[in-house]
């Protein structure tokens, strides 16, 4: 947090009656990322493509397959998730990354030095490898570079953003921990969590970590600031975290019903919704709290002069804590709430452990309470026990002369091992390149070039997290090349490959194995999964397999 000449409102904090409430997407910003020694971020799916092709009906499979691939299941609507308690130890494990990275790095985190620049490509990499879209988006300042971490959860109306915040950088004095390594873990653990409970929200959640906070909100500004005013509007609320587990602790939760008068700034309307759901949360662990007026002494206040609502808790930092409130909270009257505020001794032993788990809880009670939200489950699945509207070369453009493919029972084959297996991952069909064992083993496998099938349009949820899993093998003889394959693509506004087996020359025999990819990007539209095969390169036995296809809402890995 800034020093109060940096303020333009009242920056003392306001002691104010006990107040006591019974319990009750994305904007545009250039994705540039330097490279610094940081752990490396998770692989990204592979970029999308613009299908080239119209699906067509194609001729029906070669009989005596019954008609090709009863409606999917799906699961029913699942019950809301319980708000979670963040893990103590983890969310000091980031702290403890933030000091050693202030230690490797002239014993600071401050915009423009490799500190600041380590610490954000921290916060990255473990957002990308839970499924956030994120990038770090530069600003110029002082003549540095600095940059704010801008973290996207998929799905969520897109009108209706929820925004939390931190600023990450510290002073040039110290690490920072307490000032602002709290309110950055603090907001770090809860989007973790979003990804690990596989959250869907109704609200668009943005996470957010600013550069140049300690220079006048410079971060925070820019980014505000070159927002088109059209993205602005989609912003309903912000929620700033700025030191939340100072040693003397108090328990400050911005002003947003302009109860507090005195040197506050009148709170954009919506911003009172957030000071109840805060204060609801503090009122069901038995935890006083006072109103800090609205000023602009942190990050918030960019997003206020933008008249975008706001919210936010802080733990106290230079002033003074008083008699009355060290009855309320414990502690030392008369002493500072944090006697190490922008100095080289906030390190990772200037924290009130109780007070940064109790706070950033209310961060993440806040975040689950704002939103309309579900468990993960089942969207869409085919076992291929029925029919469902699978279609054969669907562009017409398939060139195998045998071995398309088609739902059914499977019979095996064997040559120099098991190649067409005949036992499928649940039920008696799967989808096959055909399914009929023949004289040899070779007589109905893929020959003469691919063959397609496309499954029914799919319609997606648009908000949360999805991923596409299914079983699958491929199978062939020496004579196989990299020019045969199995893929898999998903078809949408765009058209995206996520799954790719390649032939090879040696001899390979059939075994079930299972794909999964995130496909949170087609969150909202409707799509089809495509499936291609082929023996490309001249005469060899190739069979494929595909079984238990479905789309889950949660959590997933990239292939």
């Amino acid at each position: 947090m800034m020093r109060n000449h940096l303020a333009t409102g009242t920056a003392a904090i306001l002691t104010v009656p006990l107040v006591l409430v019974a319990p009750a997407v994305s904007a545009a910003v250039p994705p540039v990322v330097p490279p610094v020694a940081t752990p490396p971020a998770a692989p990204q799916a592979t970029p999308a493509t613009t299908r080239a092709t119209t699906p067509v009906v194609a001729p029906p499979v070669r009989p005596p397959a019954r008609p090709d691939v009863a409606a999917p299941t799906s699961a029913p609507p699942a019950a809301p998730l319980p708000v979670p308690s963040l893990s103590p130890a983890n969310i000091k494990a980031h702290l403890a990354r933030f000091q050693a990275i202030a230690d490797a790095n002239g014993g600071n985190r401050a915009h423009g030095s490799p500190g600041f620049l380590a610490s954000a490509n921290y916060v990255k990499n473990l957002l990308d490898e839970a499924g956030f879209a994120t990038v770090l988006q530069p600003f110029p300042y002082g003549g540095l570079t600095g940059y704010n971490v801008i973290a996207d959860w998929p799905g969520g109306d897109p009108d209706d953003i929820l925004m939390v915040g931190a600023h990450l950088d510290s002073v040039t004095a110290g690490p920072g921990i307490n000032d602002n390594g709290s309110g950055s873990a603090a907001i770090l653990e809860t989007a973790l969590e979003v990804s690990r409970q596989g959250l869907m929200s109704s609200r668009h959640l943005r996470f957010a970590w600013w550069g140049a906070e300690e220079l006048g909100l410079r971060g925070s500004q820019y980014y505000v600031n070159n927002l088109p005013a059209s993205e602005r509007s989609k912003i309903k609320g912000y929620v700033n975290l700025d030191m939340i587990a100072s040693p003397n602790i108090g328990y400050f939760v911005y002003d947003g019903d302009n109860g507090t008068v005195a040197g506050g700034t009148m709170a954009p309307e919506g911003s009172a919704e957030l000071e109840r759901t805060f204060k609801s949360y503090y009122a069901s662990i038995g935890v006083p709290v006072q109103d800090i007026a609205l000023n602009a002494r942190s990050d918030h206040g960019s997003f206020l002069a933008a008249g975008i609502p706001v919210g936010g808790i802080f733990s106290g930092a230079e002033d003074i804590k008083d008699m009355a409130q060290a009855q309320l909270w414990g502690g030392t009257a008369g002493a500072v709430f944090d006697s190490c505020y922008h100095q080289s001794c906030d390190t990772i032993s200037n924290i009130d452990d109780t007070a940064l788990n109790r706070n950033a809880n209310a961060i993440a009670h806040l975040v689950w309470a704002s939103s309309v939200t579900s468990a993960p489950g089942v969207v869409w699945q085919d076992r291929f026990e029925s029919a469902t509207g699978w279609i054969t070369d669907p562009a017409g453009t398939d060139t195998a002369t045998s071995g398309r493919w088609e739902r059914g029972r499977p019979q095996a084959t064997s040559y120099q091992g098991p190649k067409q297996l005949g036992a499928t991952t649940s039920g008696v069909n799967d989808l096959v390149t055909g399914r009929w064992a023949g004289p040899s083993a070779g007589a109905d496998d893929i020959d003469g070039g691919s063959t397609s099938i496309e499954s029914p349009p799919i319609t997606l949820p648009a908000g949360g997290p999805l991923r596409l899993s299914f079983s699958w093998y491929l199978a062939h003889a020496a004579t196989a090349t990299d020019a045969d394959h199995l893929r898999v693509k998903v078809v949408g506004r765009t058209t995206r490959q996520v799954f790719e087996r390649l032939g090879r020359p040696t001899n390979r025999d059939g075994a079930w194995g299972t794909a999964e990819t995130n496909i949170s990007d087609f969150a909202g539209q409707t799509i089809r999964i495509l499936i291609e095969a082929a023996d490309e390169a001249g005469p060899s036995l190739v069979e494929a397999g595909i079984d238990d296809v479905r789309i889950d809402r949660g959590p997933g890995r990239l292939l």
